[in-house]
């Protein structure tokens, strides 16, 4: 597809001072008496939360996607906290194993079924993380039902990535279940996930199954895709805001996140942010962005850069082309 508690505590931490008759300090009893009037006593203060009752189910149930140092911070708690989370600080181990083999990382040879072994032992102590890589592995082979019956445990655990796969593979059914798929995909969205952001945007923009389309909606979750480091997201939302749809129509908004994307690898962005360079005259920078596109697979950015070309000296047609071969995409999600 292109996912016990604090320790008890006493009702105060701290016990009154006992003062020997030799270092205890001598008030008056005028002085006793002012002083209880100007300092009255506080309210006392509300009891304690005592979390070493949490059951250990709620608490794995919590921590099923945490990462590392967030499992290994929420196990030093306590001692109890430190026994319920057990499981998942053994299933971090085997998750790390499975990418090794999934990956071929750290000398280990990449080996898929080893990969899935250890991340089906990893999820059957709970680790949503590695329901997620073995749903993963189950897609990719072509096992759909296991994988999206892992996505849900997961889903369900909270799992933002479990959530967004889950509503894509909706999506993906025969027939799609769109009612399920929006929903997880919308929980996904809340939680932050930009794929699920774009990929729910693009629902809302093509109808969802209906005739009208909901465009402002759409625009709202692929601006916050695109805010996010979407790169298909930025694309979109560059054009949303030049033709008015779904947002207020504006050129500059629109052109700045068009180069986003273009600075970022997306081939389309590249083709017609150097379109538009080239409309305003800056040839070395259009012919750099249209070389780009062109070695994508961008059909007519070819003629366009060739055409570009024959207006430049030699000297900038070679300087133009050692921008495009040192040229590296931006980091994106």
């Amino acid at each position: 597809m292109k996912h016990r508690t604090w320790p008890r505590v006493s009702s105060s931490p701290f016990s009154s001072l006992n003062f020997s008759n030799a270092t205890a300090p001598r008030f008056s009893a005028a002085h006793s008496v002012r002083s209880t009037r100007l300092c009255a006593r506080p309210p006392p203060s509300p009891p304690c939360a005592d979390f070493t009752a949490l059951p250990y189910d709620v608490m794995v149930r919590i921590a099923a996607s945490f990462d590392h140092p967030n499992l290994r911070t929420a196990s030093l708690v306590c001692r109890a906290w430190c026994e319920a989370l057990r499981p998942l600080r053994e299933a971090m181990v085997l998750l790390r194993w499975g990418k090794r083999f999934k990956h071929g990382r750290r000398g280990v040879r990449p080996n898929a079924d080893k990969a899935l072994d250890s991340f089906m032992k990893a999820a059957a102590r709970g680790s949503a993380l590695a329901m997620v890589d073995a749903g993963l592995i189950y897609w990719e082979r072509g096992e759909k039902p296991k994988a999206m019956e892992l996505y849900l445990r997961a889903a369900e655990l909270g799992n933002p990535s479990a959530q967004c796969n889950l509503g894509i593979s909706y999506l993906q059914a025969e027939p799609p279940n769109t009612e399920q798929a929006v929903k997880w995909l919308y929980k996904a969205s809340v939680c932050g996930n930009v794929r699920a952001q774009y990929q729910l945007a693009l629902w809302l923009h093509r109808g969802g199954g209906r005739v009208c389309t909901n465009m402002k909606e759409a625009a709202k979750w692929y601006m916050k895709a695109a805010e996010g480091g979407y790169v298909r997201a930025m694309y979109n939302i560059s054009l949303c805001l030049s033709i008015g749809e779904g947002l207020s129509r504006n050129h500059q908004l629109a052109r700045k996140w068009m180069k986003r994307a273009a600075d970022r690898g997306h081939s389309k962005a590249q083709f017609e942010h150097g379109l538009a360079l080239f409309s305003e005259g800056d040839m070395m920078k259009a012919v750099v962005y249209l070389e780009l596109a062109t070695r994508a697979g961008e059909k007519g950015a070819a003629h366009v850069k060739n055409a570009v070309l024959h207006r430049l000296s030699s000297a900038s047609r070679d300087h133009a082309m050692h921008l495009a071969d040192s040229w590296r995409a931006l980091p994106s999600v």
